[in-house]
């Protein structure tokens, strides 16, 4: 079932996200004292803020905000009005803290309802939850969006791989919900325990939290042998919710827009770019309260495109993050993604979806060493297929690494609870 708001108009989307907009640089305005100090010197009063074109005029918020106002200066409505705390994970440092009100709660529930009935979940269905609980949004996020649709969940959240797979062959889980690097690892635990993970019940992977390649999703859908949906969120705007895959094209992410109000700018002049053109995802929240957030630099690189989508969802759709902004490698003057080594390499059979890269400075130089992990059944030529492997970097991204080193199945670590790391930069 898709609802009326995600096929309306565009006029009609317009309109909403106008009045939204207004109601909330209000209500910033009024209650944070951060949003009135930016607010004023951008010489920017919410009687200024007519229609959503008016967007364009409002001040970002970045990490450093949150950074600054820590812990809950960003807050717009008093402490008994808060009905949950939640923080992102603090790996570069102070985590940020978000907060809810009762109704962004049911907000929240609503977006996660929708985002997996465009997955194609539907209250028939038991859908086993792997993401971590706690101050984590992955966790209840999803948990809150699947009983609101009326589905069955089994909150297993994340590790303990083998009870996993027996839960969700006793319970006959029709979907999975976790990070596209864990749902490998579920895959290759099941292989060990002489389980074929094809044969597991599965039939949609509910992913995100994680850049995953197309590459990586094909891997995911082979070894499961199950549909692989791209889910999309932060913390800082709600939590998984703002925007997902739908099943029946699975050509972009249709954004929440009656919620979330989304701009690809240019990361390096701010200015915004038109449809179709890569560079760094804007988000503004239109109905939060606890928290409201203008123009939020996501640091996430993608492209818009606001043509319908063959489902007929009218929403705007954003490509799959193919890098962040603050991920950018620069390596010999070249700038890559993580992302885009990976797109490469996993055109390769001979090779599993793990490898790692890491940096070094000599001297004045940057050295890349990328370690990928082979195939378990690879008996081939390591020295050959290096000089594949090689020659189809410089072709797609005119770059080599200094090394390439290839080790055995299951050398590289894995993950079974939190994000994969892949870049380890010891400059």
């Amino acid at each position: 079932m898709i609802e009326d708001i995600e096929r309306a108009s565009r006029s009609e989307l317009r309109d909403l996200q106008s009045e939204r907009l207004r109601q909330t640089v209000r209500h910033a305005y009024e209650n944070v004292p951060r949003y009135r100090e930016k607010l004023e010197e951008a010489d920017v009063s919410p009687d200024d803020v007519e229609t959503i074109d008016d967007v364009r005029e409002l001040p970002f918020t970045t990490k450093a905000d949150f950074r600054a106002e820590y812990p809950d200066g960003l807050f717009a409505v008093d402490d008994e009005e808060i009905r949950r705390i939640h923080a992102s994970s603090g790996t570069t440092g102070k985590p940020k803290i978000v907060a809810y009100t009762a109704d962004d709660l049911e907000v929240w529930n609503e977006v996660m309802a929708r985002s997996m009935r465009a997955a194609g979940i539907d209250s028939s269905d038991t859908v086993q939850n792997a993401y971590g609980y706690g101050l984590f949004t992955g966790g209840l996020g999803f948990h809150g969006g699947a009983e609101a649709l009326g589905a069955n969940v089994v909150p297993t959240s994340s590790g303990n791989t083998q009870r996993q797979i027996e839960l969700a062959r006793d319970l006959g889980s029709d979907a999975i919900s976790c990070t596209p690097s864990y749902a490998l690892y579920l895959a290759e635990t099941a292989e060990e325990m002489g389980v074929d993970p094809r044969e597991l019940p599965i039939s949609t992977v509910l992913y995100g939290a994680e850049t995953c390649t197309e590459p990586m999703r094909e891997e995911i859908e082979t070894r499961l042998d199950a549909t692989g949906i791209e889910n999309y969120g932060l913390s800082e705007l709600i939590g998984p919710g703002v925007a997902v895959e739908c099943h029946e094209a699975q050509d972009g992410l249709h954004i929440w827009e009656d919620h979330f109000y989304p701009e690809v700018i240019d990361p390096e002049t701010g200015e915004p770019l038109p449809g179709g053109e890569e560079g760094e995802l804007v988000l503004t929240s239109l109905s939060k309260e606890a928290l409201p957030v203008l123009r939020y630099r996501t640091g996430d690189v993608t492209t818009l495109t606001y043509e319908e989508c063959a489902c007929g969802r009218t929403m705007a759709r954003m490509d799959g993050v193919t890098g962040r902004a603050d991920d950018l490698l620069i390596v010999r003057g070249v700038n890559l993604y993580p992302s885009q080594i990976e797109d490469v390499v996993l055109e390769f059979d001979a090779v599993e979806p793990q490898y790692r890269i890491d940096l070094y400075r000599e001297g004045t130089l940057d050295r890349m060493e990328l370690t990928v992990e082979l195939d378990e059944a690879f008996d081939g030529d390591r020295d050959e297929l290096r000089e594949d492997v090689l020659a189809r970097l410089e072709s797609a991204l005119s770059f080599t690494p200094d090394e390439l080193e290839f080790v055995e199945y299951g050398s590289i670590e894995r993950t079974e609870v939190g994000k994969v790391k892949r870049v380890y930069d010891h400059r």
